[in-house]
């Protein structure tokens, strides 16, 4: 049987997702700076001219490793916003997802990365500020539906709550690459768990 022919947008999707593959690795493992164009492009089985007719720079191909990253939580996420589902099966499944957060190294190590490299580089900086804008709004839109949903107000603005949890996964997780003896992933799942019951059991409580 004959293998059906790519269209040139299926194509083109498919060589931007191995090369998105490839840079997820690399740059975990040696850094943005010294992962080559050519190291990234020969990775997946490309040339050079393949990546830059998928992206216009490494910075472009970062961010959009990172957007990627972000979108399949978000996706997640947003799926929890239904009123059928009541809200204890909801705490249920935040749990779940915030306690494996960042279990990839990789994708942890190339936040990190993102994080140091926009503290050095303006131009990279504002990208990704853009990003993380967009990742506090979509998680405070989560915090305010569940709020609205259990019948109380938050106790502080949901962006605030946002960006209060964003960085406190990110401080359990990079003690737990640090520090991996006092860190361990059950202590990290643990942390973040026990966060998010607390949040939602007080808003469920002043709710009834």
């Amino acid at each position: 049987m004959s293998r059906k022919r790519l269209s040139r947008e299926d194509s083109r999707d498919q060589t931007t997702q191995r090369l998105l593959d490839a840079a997820q690795k690399l740059i975990a493992k040696k850094g943005l700076s010294a992962a080559s164009v050519e190291d990234i492009a020969a990775a997946a089985g490309y040339t050079r001219g393949a990546f830059y007719s998928n992206f216009s720079s490494k910075g472009d191909l970062f961010i959009e490793l990172l957007r990627r990253d972000h979108e399949e939580t978000h996706a997640e996420l947003a799926a929890l916003r239904s009123d059928a589902l009541p809200l204890d099966l909801i705490q249920k499944r935040t749990r779940e997802i915030y306690g494996r957060l960042y279990r990839d190294n990789e994708s942890f190590m190339n936040w990190t990365e993102a994080r140091l490299l926009a503290a050095r580089d303006t131009k990279f900086r504002s990208k990704l500020n853009a990003l993380f804008a967009q990742k506090r709004g979509q998680i405070a839109e989560f915090v305010n539906y569940f709020y609205q949903r259990a019948g109380v107000a938050a106790p502080v603005p949901e962006g605030t709550m946002a960006l209060g949890f964003i960085a406190l996964v990110e401080g359990v997780k990079l003690s737990m690459l640090s520090s991996p003896a006092d860190m361990t992933p059950e202590t990290a799942e643990s942390i973040l768990t026990t966060f998010i019951d607390a949040i939602m059991k007080v808003a469920r409580l002043q709710g009834a």
